[in-house]
């Protein structure tokens, strides 16, 4: 899922006192690499312009998803027969379907049902995942090894194809969607949070704070934890674009959003008998999966690679 240097997660920067990466810290422990005047980090000056597209991308589609949660051209579900598959025009920008709806308004609407998905299922995997990795690093021994076979288990199935088996078991449905891309998200950030656990423990902070009588559940919260930020965010970037992928997929064979919520991936299921009359149904959300998995990628990869610098 991740390149192994943003496996690894591992801060290999002095720290102070307080726990946090400290190189070139001042006083409180507080880093103040590449600081200016005032104290201010130029952090942001070291991204280059694939961090910034990324970034602008996904922000305009977040944008879109809350806009649309309020607000969109037409009726996303408003069938009109008489208007059915005109080009885009003044009225339609992106012209309408089959059964006359707004492309581009059920595009909006889509846009708020995918992220949406994508997003609360990257929130189930870090809420659960990340308390297990941290115990996992911390408990060696039996508790270890249950947690990491469990992490296995879930491996042991493709995602998509996991997410489709518990869908079909729960039922198809926007929630149940959820619910499974964020159960394959667990031991994703499980295995990730392990693996840049278990080098912090080594850290000579870390033994300080064993040492002060810290129990290992607050070392895990106060110094490992917050070491794990950046590595964290990199990780979610990238369970999100792929929280995006299955949701369209689920969509597509019927076990996401059901009519007549709009969806990405039932669009493209149902322009691609309509393709050699009007291929533009399918080139608008297809390539609204596109771009926005395009942007998340491109903001996940500038991330990891200025915490890399």
């Amino acid at each position: 899922m991740v390149s192994d240097s943003l496996r690894a997660g591992r801060s290999d920067r002095g720290a102070g006192r307080s726990g946090r990466s400290d190189e070139g810290a001042g006083p409180g422990g507080r880093s103040d690499e590449g600081a200016g005047p005032g104290g201010r980090s130029d952090k942001g000056a070291g991204r280059g312009p694939a961090f910034w597209a990324g970034a602008t991308i996904t922000g305009a589609y977040l944008a879109i998803a809350l806009i649309a949660c309020v607000w969109t051209p037409s009726d996303p579900t408003a069938i009109d027969i008489a208007d059915k598959l005109e080009g885009p025009s003044l009225h339609h920008w992106f012209g309408t379907d089959q059964l006359g709806r707004d492309v581009l308004s059920m595009i909006m609407a889509g846009a708020r049902n995918t992220v949406g998905v994508a997003l609360l299922s990257v929130v189930i995997g870090a809420a659960v995942g990340i308390p297990l990795g941290l115990t996992a690093a911390a408990e060696r021994g039996i508790g270890e090894e249950l947690i990491m076979r469990g992490n296995d288990l879930i491996f042991a199935f493709p995602a998509l194809l996991l997410a489709i088996l518990i869908t079909a078991a729960l039922g198809p449905g926007a929630v149940n969607a959820v619910i499974a891309i964020g159960v394959f998200n667990i031991p994703v950030f499980a295995r990730v949070v392990r693996g840049g656990s278990l080098n912090l423990w080594t850290r000579d902070y870390t033994l300080a704070a064993r040492v002060a009588g810290k129990g290992r559940a607050r070392i895990s919260l106060e110094h490992i934890l917050p070491n794990l930020a950046t590595l964290l965010v990199v990780q979610g970037t990238i369970q999100f674009s792929l929280g995006v992928i299955a949701e369209a997929g689920l969509s597509y064979v019927g076990l996401g959003a059901q009519p007549p919520t709009p969806s990405w991936g039932r669009m493209l299921n149902e322009a691609q008998s309509l393709t050699a009359i009007d291929p533009a149904l399918a080139l608008f959300p297809g390539g609204a999966v596109v771009l926005l998995v395009l942007g998340l990628n491109l903001l996940g990869d500038g991330l990891g690679r200025r915490r890399g610098a």
